[in-house]
């Protein structure tokens, strides 16, 4: 059997770039894409969609100044822990504030007692 003319390849198969080697060329370096949707009727607004996406590496995105997902609770555990902290030392003041005014709350409470 011989081997039949092959159709040559539509991308190109001489020293062409493989999906992983541009991916991380992506990651590396970081997509930014923007672009507006806007629907108007008669030189009247309807609606606009403001599309922003960007694709980065977590180090690359860090880099930018960008980690919100760091602070979501949702996203993360740490953040649920650093929120459930902090509500729990918010609790804690209250309680203490409370405690605190307790005996001036009592000593009030007295006084309408002996008035009555």
């Amino acid at each position: 059997m011989s081997t039949a003319a092959r159709m040559p390849d539509p991308y190109g198969s001489g020293g062409g770039a493989n999906l992983a080697d541009i991916l991380e060329r992506v990651l590396d370096k970081g997509v930014v894409i923007a672009g507006d949707i806007k629907i108007n009727l008669l030189d009247i607004e309807l609606l606009t969609i403001k599309l922003r996406l960007i694709v980065a590496s977590v180090d690359k995105a860090k880099e930018m100044g960008i980690d919100w997902w760091e602070d979501d609770p949702s996203l993360s555990s740490g953040a649920r822990r650093r929120e459930i902290a902090e509500e729990n030392e918010r609790l804690k003041r209250r309680i203490a504030d409370l405690e605190a005014s307790a005996p001036e709350l009592e000593k009030a409470k007295d006084g309408q007692a002996e008035q009555a």
